[in-house]
């Protein structure tokens, strides 16, 4: 189950990466090799997720930032 943490509804263009930097913002990378392509990561948009441990954060379908809870082990 994933919740939304914040909305912010980025679009996504074919051949680029988007995730959540260790800043908490929102990053975009080329797919191959981006940086000895010359096409470097660059900050999307300015959104300070805080993180809390034992989730894993994404950026979902619309282009918002959500999280899950991660599980530990499977039963």
């Amino acid at each position: 189950m994933q919740e939304k943490v914040a909305r912010v509804g980025v679009q996504r263009e074919k051949g680029f990466m988007y995730f959540l930097g260790q800043d908490g913002d929102i990053w975009r990378a080329g797919m191959t090799n981006s940086e000895r392509n010359g096409v470097p990561k660059h900050k999307i948009a300015k959104v300070g997720v805080e993180r809390e441990q034992g989730y894993l954060y994404f950026i979902d379908k619309q282009g918002d930032v959500s999280r899950a809870k991660m599980m530990h082990g499977r039963k």
